[in-house]
């Protein structure tokens, strides 16, 4: 197992678009799959959610972990694991970001799998409820790769 560069690890986290977010909540740590972009203008990871424990959690503890894999097989793995803090977005902000994210999340997935999703509801259900989303970022404080190849 190598440790890899900073570079790679953000190339990682930008050809992807899931990732395993980590936070505090109800003293223990719970880990959840996301959708998410990674912002190069602001080195940090976007998402969002409708209400619920996640966002709850994560105001109250705004540390986070984030974690994303590719996985060939047993022998040829990558992982970028991110240390960073928990951000709520709002009113324009969070217009714009969202903007972002869903723009981002396509580009990614029409180069990484050669599909063309239309809509921001591909991403998540919870963009199906009528709650507002709540647009968040995690500051990325720390990125460390590892890979096996």
């Amino acid at each position: 197992m190598e440790t890899i560069t900073s570079t790679d690890s953000t190339q990682i986290l930008a050809e992807n678009y899931i990732g395993r977010l980590g936070y505090f909540s109800r003293e223990r740590v719970e880990i959840i799959p996301i959708t998410y972009y990674f912002d190069p203008e602001h080195n940090s990871i976007l998402s969002y959610s409708g209400q619920g424990n996640k966002i709850e959690a994560m105001r109250k503890n705004p540390l986070v972990s984030f974690q994303v894999d590719e996985i060939t097989n047993l022998e040829k793995w990558k992982s970028v694991l991110i240390y960073g803090s928990f951000e709520e977005l709002t009113g324009i902000d969070a217009k714009y970001m969202l903007h972002i994210f869903s723009e981002g999340v396509k580009k990614t997935i029409k180069t990484k799998e050669h599909s063309y999703p239309d809509f921001i509801q591909n991403f998540s259900s919870k963009a199906e409820s009528s709650d507002t989303p709540i647009v968040y970022r995690i500051n990325i404080d720390e990125i460390t790769g590892r890979e096996r190849s």
